[in-house]
């Protein structure tokens, strides 16, 4: 019983991440043309460079460790065009919700993956939550952002909806703890998967974002957020 609340209470505590980076980004006028311009890129360069550390040092890495070369391609390869067809689909309906879709296919599958953290032992599934949460934040700003630019929903509205996507860190991580922590083919099929529809929504949608005439600080945001998942990874592993 402990193990099982610790998953479901540290898995929706990292993804009140999203909420808190939500809210953040509902205040971002809080303060000069700044906040507006460079650190909203800046913030959103961080959201692009921790989803990339997610897929080059996490998520690609531990599915390659349990699958073969066509079945790791396949994968990969059937997720990047996913997310294209959900691209296409929420393009003609008017929509935009690729850096939705980027954060929710990186905590969903990292959530799976800190339940089965949980139900075979690892001793860093505390410092896997660190990790996932401090993705969250950044990630959480730039989808709220998305959002509240390309949608007629009330702030508070959506703010709310925030909140409540945290609760798929729980649901996600008692599918790691109960199903998944025995099928580690399965798991790493899934990581795969998350890591084509990433990359892609990286490249198509966040990354042409970022730029910003004449200012070279939001560069700098994506490096951090790389190397926030480098600290991770090495804390993973001390």
């Amino acid at each position: 019983m402990y193990l099982i609340l610790s998953v479901v209470v540290l898995s929706w505590a990292a993804g009140l991440a999203m909420w808190l980076g939500a809210l953040l980004g509902r205040y971002e006028n809080i303060a000069s043309s700044w906040l507006e311009q460079e650190f909203r890129h800046s913030v959103m360069a961080l959201g692009a460079g921790a989803l990339l550390s997610a897929v080059a040092l996490v998520l690609v890495p531990d599915g390659l460790e349990h699958l073969t070369m066509v079945p790791a391609v396949s994968s990969f390869i059937a997720g990047s065009l996913s997310f294209m067809a959900l691209d296409i689909l929420l393009q003609r309906s008017a929509s935009s919700g690729s850096q939705l879709a980027a954060m929710l296919s990186d905590f969903i599958p990292e959530s799976i993956a800190l339940g089965a953290a949980f139900a075979t032992g690892d001793s860093h599934a505390l410092l896997l939550v660190v990790l996932i949460a401090l993705q969250n934040f950044p990630e959480g700003f730039n989808a709220y952002r998305e959002l509240s630019a390309n949608s007629n929903f009330a702030a508070s509205k959506t703010l709310w909806q925030f909140f409540l996507m945290a609760l798929l860190g729980p649901a996600a991580g008692l599918i790691g703890f109960y199903w998944l922590a025995a099928e580690p083919q399965i798991l790493a099929g899934l990581m795969l998967y998350a890591s084509g529809g990433i990359l892609y929504c990286i490249f198509q949608d966040i990354a042409p974002q970022i730029k910003l005439e004449k200012h070279w600080g939001p560069p700098l945001g994506a490096i951090l957020g790389f190397v926030i998942g480098m600290i991770g990874l090495q804390l993973l592993h001390t």
